[in-house]
């Protein structure tokens, strides 16, 4: 039985390795080959990844691949993507071709407010600390001038903070709720700094305010942190065109492609089981490009699901109808992002894709992840109503189901020729190469 170690963080990497190999790998040797294969072979590069994260053993290569021809509000850009899963960026591109010349996509900024809180019992009466409030709101502004003045220099800083009285659903529960314009950076370390500054100021002057009792003195901060949720940073993304246009399928004709794309996005509005499935192939899109550029892809995930079922079931983001022969397919959804800070000025190649981008603005960036996440979707639903899912994508997957088979390159010449006209089943390619083979 392995035992527990003490002090594995102050060892060296390569006893790391070391340790991590022999308790818990097969063979030690084969295992430290394959950490040490993934490592950069320039050794200022590694230290640099090295550094990113705690108790670093060698690096998980993700795809990084290009998505190119797309139209946004006249500009052409070609959208790097970091994504592991066969077909999503090949599905990103047919759209942006397809869209290309009816105008591209059009998107802009509804808002781009963030949200922080401080969260607190408070065991009194509400009326004093309403009034307590009052004389508190200017203090917390002065007393996180010092942390806010870079900010403000570059147009953001501090909106509004506001006291709201949770007691309904927790007793004594109370919060500072704070808002935050963060310009070109994601902003979290920014917010959660004035959070910390907003709940010491909290305490001292709750301590020493003559109109609270005793016991009202005896604020209890439970902790301060920023806010995932974004519902007022918000996005929009859309193409349009003549229902004509719609020519996607031999077998259907645009008037009634683009009733069943309109279907599609009704039923994913209603039916939960469809929702995730439909906003979780936006969201290869939408997370594609957020790792590319050294974002925060879980916060977007948490944020946007949340988004997903504010009105008290979780739905559709995207959005499609038909109005006087046009036809428009859009998205609405919170977009938190930096351009600055953090690893877009660390890691190597989100420096890069960012300059691929033209280096856009954290608004720019924010229309052209919504962009990549409504043509993603565009792809998905427009094959499903069509010609169905698995065509597509499992011909993308081919090369995939042949490397787990150990398929040589002339194999894997001879099987991707035979299954352009034939369905790929992992059963099918196993039986051909076998064929082949023999």
């Amino acid at each position: 039985m392995t035992k527990p170690i003490s002090g594995f963080s102050k060892l060296t990497k390569e006893e790391k390795i070391d340790w991590v190999t022999t308790n818990y790998t097969q063979n030690a040797t084969q295992s430290k080959k394959i950490l040490q294969t993934y490592w950069n072979e320039n050794s200022s590069i590694q230290q640099l990844h090295d550094e990113f994260i705690e108790n670093t053993l060698t690096n998980l290569y993700m795809p990084l691949g290009i998505a190119p021809n797309f139209l946004i509000n006249e500009t052409l850009y070609a959208i790097p993507m970091a994504i592991e899963e066969s077909s999503v960026i090949a599905a990103a591109s047919k759209a942006a071709k397809f869209w290309l010349k009816k105008g591209g996509f059009k998107a802009e900024i509804i808002g781009t407010e963030k949200v922080g809180q401080v969260h607190f019992i408070f065991k009194g009466e509400a009326t004093k600390l309403n009034s307590f409030f009052t004389y508190l709101k200017p203090i917390l502004l002065a007393e996180s001038a010092s942390l806010t003045t870079s900010m403000e220099k570059r147009g953001g800083g501090i909106s509004d903070i506001i006291l709201r009285d949770k007691t309904s659903e927790l007793e004594h529960y109370f919060q500072l709720h704070a808002t935050f314009q963060t310009k070109d950076a994601m902003g979290a370390n920014f917010i959660n700094s004035c959070l910390e500054q907003f709940a010491t100021t909290l305490k001292k002057e709750a301590a020493n305010y003559n109109e609270f009792s005793a016991i009202e003195k005896e604020v209890e901060v439970v902790m301060s942190i920023l806010s995932n949720y974004v519902p007022n940073c918000t996005v929009r993304a859309e193409v349009s065109c003549p229902v004509e246009d719609l020519k996607l399928s031999a077998e259907l004709t645009p008037q009634h492609t683009a009733e069943k794309i309109i279907q599609a996005i009704k039923i994913a509005k209603v039916e939960p089981y469809r929702a995730v499935t439909h906003n979780k192939g936006i969201m290869n899109g939408i997370d594609a490009v957020v790792l590319a550029t050294g974002n925060d892809f879980r916060a977007v995930e948490a944020g946007v699901h949340a988004y997903a079922c504010r009105n008290g079931q979780y739905s559709s983001l995207t959005h499609a109808e038909i109005e006087n022969g046009i036809f428009k397919f859009w998205i609405e959804l919170p977009l938190a992002l930096g351009t600055v800070g953090g690893l877009t000025n660390l890691h190597p190649l989100v420096k890069l894709n960012l300059e691929i981008l033209q280096r856009p603005s954290a608004e720019e960036l924010m229309q052209i992840v919504a962009v990549a996440g409504l043509a993603q979707n565009f792809a998905a639903v427009s094959s499903l109503v069509t010609t169905g899912i698995q065509k597509g994508h499992m011909k993308m997957h081919l090369l995939n189901i042949l490397n787990q088979l150990g398929a040589n390159e002339n194999e894997k010449t001879t099987l991707v020729e035979h299954f352009k006209t034939n369905p790929v089943t992992h059963y099918g390619v196993e039986l051909q190469l076998n064929t082949i083979r023999k």
